[in-house]
């Protein structure tokens, strides 16, 4: 598998791969850690098949995101979707746990942080996979050739700003969103059940974020809430 050709007007570097590896392990080990409880051998079923997915991209692009290929691609965006999938069924799981009248708010309140923090994590990769043709196609081909942006991130329009911050900009600095700018995107749109830093522009990212927002609401309002009522 070759590199992706580099336009001769980027000039933004390739992303490396690992931030996005330390998140996905990190969401399977909180799998992996659920409570034995309310989630048996399934959750290894999600740990298994997430690493077998991941082994593979590491392969394919071990240090910097250069190479890309249509089994790389569908590959990627697979582990993201079975990420994400994996936690909107483990919210369920929750809410009929809670509905059944469990009484151990300890392990409530453990697995429903652990599914808040995947949940971040998985609707991240899933938006960094998916924004502008994803993290190969993002730095490497000319900006009108790229696909459609999904999300309008600051730097994308303040280039007309004061010169200190418009050093960051996207038309200045060829700047393009890494895999932080969209975990922290999706920190606060679980954190604030709405888009904050980064604008959804398509319609099949106004349904994630509004799904993730949906996510992150019942988790805190309702699982917490009702596992700390049932502390006191």
């Amino acid at each position: 598998m070759e590199p992706v050709t580099k336009h001769p007007s980027r000039s933004a570097l390739p992303e490396h791969r690992w931030p996005a590896v330390v998140g996905l392990l990190s969401a399977l080990a909180l799998y992996a850690f659920l409570p034995n409880e309310l989630l048996g051998f399934q959750r290894f079923v999600v740990v298994g098949v997430g690493l077998v997915l991941l082994i593979p991209l590491i392969v394919a692009n071990p240090h910097r995101l250069t190479r890309q290929a249509p089994w790389t691609r569908r590959l990627s965006v697979a582990l993201a979707l079975v990420l994400v999938a994996a936690n909107q069924f483990m919210l369920v799981v929750l809410v009929i746990e809670l509905v059944g009248g469990r009484q151990d708010a300890p392990s409530l309140l453990q697995a429903a942080l652990q599914v808040w923090v995947a949940n971040v994590i998985g609707f991240s990769t899933l938006y960094w996979e998916l924004d502008r043709g994803g993290p190969v196609v993002r730095t490497a081909w000319a900006r009108d050739a790229l696909p459609a942006a999904d999300l309008r991130f600051p730097q994308d329009e303040d280039d007309d700003a004061v010169a200190e911050v418009a050093a960051r900009s996207s038309a200045v600095q060829d700047w393009t969103p890494r895999f932080i700018d969209y975990f922290y995107s999706s920190l606060s749109n679980s954190m604030a059940f709405s888009a904050t830093d980064a604008m959804p522009l398509s319609p099949r990212f106004k349904l994630l974020m509004g799904l993730q927002a949906f996510g992150g609401f019942a988790i805190l309002a309702l699982v917490i809430a009702r596992s700390v009522n049932i502390l006191a």
